[in-house]
């Protein structure tokens, strides 16, 4: 039996004694004033007047409680053929270090530090750090294009950058301080100091003057002594700025602030994720995205459990079975990506013969986020895992899920394509362009009432008057997600996409997540996206775009047209769908969302700019190529 309802209703009950409650998990310096100051802030603040560290809650307080020999961080690198453990106390001894560091090249509490790394170690122990000494990270997805790592420097104005002097791809190494300097010289802001991390298979030039060596730096820390202890901040006070793209073309600094982030993860690994303290625990995403942060770093440290950073892929280091080893070796109990790496699995591995190479007895949990689940790559993981598959919701914005089947309250039975129930704090409805409730099973704008729970963006870096026009005034008294979808008669959630991809045709709101869920359906389709192209006559029509699975050597004619029946027989003539195109892949970002909008501006003839997130921009020409029938 699952408690969801009655944790669900005991929220909604009494919202503050709820979260007062979760909050004693917590060590406070000082505890709050109170639970929720609705004055504050743009909609309100949760644990005002309270002093806290969250460096000290994910590191210091388990050593303290004589968890120090218990294994904090794994760093599973298959590009480099790395793979390393660090302790508690080993990782704390690490971070205190560093913070040390840090504070002798002038970083204080409320400065900023910009993190520009790829996925190693050293990142987590940075973004550690800087929590250790009340200063603000904010991490740009190493390899990030020039130009944008640019715009975040001028916003954010960091003391210190800590960088490193390349990634690793399978194939090939990306310099990345060429990109740095590069960014330096483009920004207003010019920082004081970069820390960069010299990696063995490139060795980047120094600036004389700015530039410091990681390593060498540590060294003489370590030699002398030198250790950082942890300071005392405001709940509220920020603990990180992650940069999202905006509308306007300027990038929105999401602030997370101590306290509530703390609360709400902390929450999370048990009631949600359904990990325990001293289990391993492993989300294959990057520390320069919103899972990275909420899941690598943060919650199962807070949590007291193990966490894995793997520097690799789904899919090519070696092979379709990367994901099964790392599970395997480290006994990993709970795993969560993104739908997209067990599309690009499926693909080359459409039978699962790999997995059974290795033992996954362990095993218990596959969640997956980051953008929409379609029911077959959840059946095909539940068929070949043999674990239960749980799709669930959230965004940049709020830092953990919104809504999902919650593991450790006893799993809901699973409705496929939906990402479950609301979680405590969250008090989703559906609602049409006037503000009005719709019914259930009706698409309409997917919104969730304020106060947002902790965890959630109190608001934007140095913009809170941005808050308005990008999330509140849409619709007053909530928080505009610019999710679509709809809620059934049972309270669950159907995210069809975001609302700018509901499209109009001849006066029908149509979903295209609905179309992927049936292109998806298909026995040769590994991978699909559906666009609404502009269209004199009816407004909109939907184009859809197939990647097939491996092996697959029927004519790609033929495919097109049973998709097109297919959709016309599960969604009817009214969808118009008559054009589906094979194609060897599809442009992503590099964690894997697939890039709808910049693929309807191309069918659309219409310029774009390129994507600061693309992982290949040369499949934007084969996606043109496609269009014009070259």
């Amino acid at each position: 039996m699952s408690r969801y309802r009655e944790v669900y209703d005991a929220w909604l009950k009494d919202p503050l004694a709820f979260w007062a409650e979760a909050a004693k998990d917590i060590d406070w310096i000082k505890p709050a004033d109170r639970v929720f100051d609705p004055a504050a802030g743009v909609y309100g603040r949760w644990f005002p007047g309270a002093l806290c560290n969250t460096a000290w809650n994910c590191l210091d307080r388990h050593v303290e409680r004589s968890r120090g020999g218990v294994t904090a961080l794994v760093y599973d690198s298959p590009v480099t053929k790395v793979r390393r453990t660090w302790s508690y106390a080993a990782l704390l001894d690490e971070v205190a270090t560093f913070a040390a560091v840090l504070a002798q090249h002038g970083v204080g509490k409320g400065d900023r530090v910009v993190i520009y790394m790829p996925m190693v170690p050293e990142a987590v122990i940075a973004m550690l750090a800087c929590a250790r000494i009340g200063a603000v990270h904010s991490v740009v997805f190493g390899g990030f294009a020039s130009k944008e790592l640019a715009t975040r420097l001028d916003d954010a104005k960091p003391k210190v950058i800590v960088s490193a002097s390349c990634g690793i791809e399978p194939g090939r190494v990306v310099k990345y301080k060429p990109l740095l300097d590069a960014a330096i010289d483009l920004a207003s802001f010019k920082p004081e100091t970069c820390i960069i991390l010299q990696r063995p298979m490139e060795q980047a030039p120094m600036t004389p003057g700015r530039d410091m060596d990681w390593e060498t730096l540590v060294a003489v820390a370590r030699s002398t002594g030198k250790r950082a202890e942890c300071v005392p901040v405001s709940a509220t006070d920020p603990l990180y700025i992650l940069y999202t793209s905006g509308s306007t073309g300027q990038p929105k600094g999401v602030v997370r602030d101590n306290g509530g982030h703390m609360v709400a993860l902390n929450w999370t690994m048990r009631n949600f994720y359904g990990v325990e303290p001293g289990e391993t625990f492993w989300a294959a995403s990057d520390v320069g995205w919103v899972v990275g942060h909420s899941y690598i770093v943060y919650a199962p440290l807070l949590a007291g459990c193990t966490t894995i950073l793997y520097e690799g892929k789904p899919v090519g280091t070696p092979d379709a079975g990367a994901f099964w080893r790392v599970i395997s070796e480290h006994t990993v109990a709970a795993m969560f990506t993104a739908p997209t790496a067990f599309r690009a699995i499926k693909k080359e591995d459409p039978n699962g013969a790999l997995i059974g190479k290795y033992d996954l007895s362990k095993f218990r949990t596959l969640f997956l986020a980051g953008e929409r689940s379609d029911p077959d790559t959840v059946k095909w993981a539940e068929e070949k895992l043999n674990v239960p598959v749980v799709d669930h919701w959230w965004q940049t914005e709020t830092g953990w899920a919104i809504s999902g089947n919650p593991v450790g309250l006893g799993k809901l039975p699973v409705k496929y394509g939906s990402a479950a129930v609301p979680m405590p704090g969250y008090g989703v409805e559906i609602l049409d362009d006037g503000g009005h409730e719709v019914p259930r099973g009706h698409l309409g704008n997917i919104v969730v009432r304020l106060p947002l729970p902790p965890g959630c963006l109190p608001t934007l870096w140095q913009a809170s008057e941005r808050m308005g026009p990008s999330y509140l005034d849409e619709f007053h008294g909530y928080y505009k997600t610019a999710d679509a979808g709809y809620m059934d008669e049972d309270g669950y959630l159907f995210i069809m996409g975001r609302t700018d991809d509901i499209i109009n045709v001849a006066g029908h709101r149509l979903s295209t997540g609905g179309m992927e869920e049936v292109l998806a359906s298909h026995k040769d389709v590994a991978e699909c996206a559906v666009i609404g192209a502009a269209d004199a006559l009816k407004g909109e029509l939907p184009v859809g775009f197939v990647v097939l699975k491996a092996g697959v050597s029927r004519p790609a004619a033929d495919i097109e047209k049973e998709l097109v029946d297919l959709v016309r027989d599960r969604i009817g003539p009214v969808a118009a769908f008559k054009t589906a195109h094979v194609v060897a892949r599809l442009p992503k970002t590099r964690s894997g969302k697939i890039l709808r909008g910049t693929m309807k501006k191309i069918a659309d003839g219409v310029d774009y700019k390129m994507p600061a997130t693309i992982d290949d921009p040369t499949i934007l020409e084969e996606i043109t190529a496609v269009l014009r029938g070259g």
